[in-house]
């Protein structure tokens, strides 16, 4: 099969051991982002089988409908980024493991990292003693304080327990159903959203991104938190209501961000408020960049791919455009 590869900044695929599953398929790898529909139409022109970097390239209806060779979509976790019915419309399969029971160990880590890298403010040290100067301020010690886990799924989980080790009070909030889970699991509950927000020292945000929990964190939320809380969001921008978070840091309310995601990816614009914040970190959607997490995902990227040479499609989102083949 012909298998493109997108937006693999760092050519890094080819380096995976699971690479070797794509032996003897015909498979070119692109290292930049492109949104341009007439140039992606161009270079996926003779494109069976795409392969998808997480929700880095917008897959929709124009772009799709100029493929007339594309068969399968083989991508890994949620795909908010695909038009799915113009998918199954023309015949499309998208297969997209949602590795039950598995998070973003990388991601969960990396939240951590931000949260210690602000708390002890770790990038201004460094800046400080590569000027010439000494220490830059006074940290804060994370144990005995609240850290308040915004969303309660497998990432969440994770961070919570990370929470535990550095003995923290963990308290959580998330949708009712998600906040009976986490009081099974034996976490703070507080009373109330309100008091949620007040009450955390760290505030980290593990939510997906829908319709429904677009700007679900508002800028009212942000005004209740502390001024020498944190606020860190490894998940999706769109999460904070719209301009609300640099707002809200520069109303002293909460007193630190650290973020990892952007409204629009790759986002290189260094005259982003964010970047121009002594009091915020920022990182280049990189909570799951690493080898090993690379490893995991593509190994599923590709089963999927080989499972569909074989016939016997795995992990199909939309299998309706099974039954329309079967019925043919």
């Amino acid at each position: 099969m012909k298998v493109t590869i997108l937006d693999d900044y760092f050519d890094s695929i080819r380096t995976l051991d699971c690479f070797d599953k794509l032996a003897g398929h015909d498979v070119t790898i692109w290292n930049d982002h492109m949104q341009d529909v007439d140039m992606l139409a161009e270079r996926l022109h003779d494109t069976e089988a795409l392969v998808l970097f997480r929700e880095r390239t917008q897959i929709r209806a124009p772009l799709l409908e100029r493929l007339p060779n594309l068969k399968l979509l083989s991508q890994r976790s949620v795909y908010p980024h695909i038009d799915v019915e113009d998918c199954t419309r023309l015949g499309i399969i998208l297969s997209s493991s949602q590795h039950a029971g598995t998070p973003s160990y990388a991601t969960a880590e990396m939240t951590w990292g931000l949260i210690l890298a602000s708390m002890r403010q770790i990038p201004q040290q460094l800046a400080s003693i590569r000027a010439g100067n000494w220490q830059y301020g006074v940290g804060q010690t994370l144990r005995g304080k609240t850290l308040g886990i915004f969303g309660y799924g497998r990432i969440g989980r994770a961070v919570a327990e990370y929470g535990k080790a550095f003995a923290m009070t963990v308290q959580i909030w998330a949708s009712k159903e998600s906040r009976a889970r986490a009081r099974e699991d034996g976490w703070i509950i507080p009373d109330n959203r309100e008091a949620f927000f007040a009450g955390s020292d760290v505030v980290s945000l593990h939510m997906r991104l829908y319709p429904s929990t677009r700007g679900i964190v508002t800028a009212t939320d942000l005004g209740q938190m502390k001024p020498s809380a944190l606020l860190v969001n490894t998940s999706r921008a769109p999460l904070i209501e719209p301009d609300a978070l640099v707002a809200a840091l520069n109303a002293g309310r909460p007193g630190m961000a650290a973020v990892d995601v952007y409204e629009n990816e790759p986002m290189c614009d260094t005259t982003n408020p964010l970047l121009l914040m002594d009091n915020v970190i920022c990182t280049p959607h990189v909570g799951y960049v690493t080898k090993e997490e690379y490893e995991v995902q593509f190994t599923d990227i590709f089963d999927q791919i080989v499972a569909y040479q074989n016939e016997a499609p795995i992990n199909v989102i939309n299998t309706d455009v099974l039954e329309s083949s079967q019925r043919r």
